[in-house]
């Protein structure tokens, strides 16, 4: 019984091999040199470096970006203490923040600003409808670029009060969300926009993620391969559509903006509040 229990378990093993193809995914140009290696910290990054069109270059030691920080260690806050944050905005929703609390030191000022409510705990009925075999590698596509759309332009005066907070501080601000790539790659994309850098290097920022979290994204790839028996209707393509992110779905948000805005132009100016006057004093304050 026991023998034909694991013989049964490496045949699932063996299909589930064989019947599913890697995607591959983007990699960013960039390399990783802002990167910031700080323990149980996953995508962890400042904007720095990057040249815009004006040809002028991204202060370092300003603009931070990163995955949560409920596993932060507490022998860590120095880390963070050495990088002179001062705030840090949380991008996640209530229901996440429950589940999953930032651990971080007492004199860090801390904000949340979910542009995206999970009123009807979308994410996690969606997670039970992917187990069950639900939700197969082209609905997880559709359910992307539909939460690209909807974040960027839902909830307009949320996005403005995000941008402002970490354009108008005196102090290096990091802000996250879940894994730092979607919710924190889309305001990281409007940031750039705003100091009026090129899609080329936009793209190549946020396609950095991939590069940062490959090791994270292939280790629960594994497991979601080695594990596929206990729950076999699971298409392994929805975990790889969850986990990289593509050019595709950054490219829908900012259709998604023309579409509603005329431009992107109108949306800094109409929906976010900024002015060309203040994109220019945007500009001298964060770039050299």
């Amino acid at each position: 019984m026991v023998k034909n229990f694991g013989l049964l378990i490496s045949l699932t093993l063996l299909l589930s091999c064989k019947t599913h193809v890697n995607s591959k995914p983007e990699f960013s140009d960039l390399g990783e040199k802002n990167q910031i290696e700080i323990k149980k910290v996953h995508n962890f990054r400042f904007l720095g470096g990057l040249q815009n069109s004006q040809s002028k270059v991204l202060k370092d030691s300003l603009i931070y970006r990163s995955g949560n920080l409920h596993q932060l260690k507490s022998k860590s806050f120095d880390d963070l203490e050495k990088l002179n944050i001062k705030k840090v905005i949380d991008l996640r929703t209530k229901q996440e923040i429950k589940k999953e609390t930032d651990h971080l030191p007492n004199n860090i000022i801390y904000k949340n600003y979910p542009a995206f409510e999970d009123k009807n705990d979308e994410m996690a009925s969606a997670k039970k409808l992917a187990l069950k075999g639900k939700i197969s590698k082209e609905d997880a596509d559709r359910r992307m670029l539909r939460f690209y759309t909807d974040y960027i332009t839902e909830n307009p005066e949320v996005i403005k009060q995000i941008i402002h907070e970490i354009l108008d501080s005196d102090q290096p601000v990091l802000y996250h969300c879940t894994a730092g790539k979607d919710r924190t790659g889309m305001i990281t994309a409007l940031i750039l926009k705003i100091l009026k850098f090129d899609d080329k290097v936009i793209f190549e920022e946020y396609l950095l993620s991939n590069d940062l979290r490959e090791n994270v994204i292939n280790k629960r790839l594994g497991l979601a391969n080695t594990f596929h028996f206990v729950y076999p209707k699971l298409d392994i393509g929805v975990v790889e559509k969850t986990s990289w992110i593509e050019r595709r779905y950054l490219q829908t948000a900012f259709d998604e903006i023309h579409k509603k805005y005329g431009s992107m132009e109108n949306y800094i100016h109409q929906a976010l509040g900024i002015s060309e006057e203040q994109r220019e004093i945007y500009i001298r304050k964060f770039l050299k």
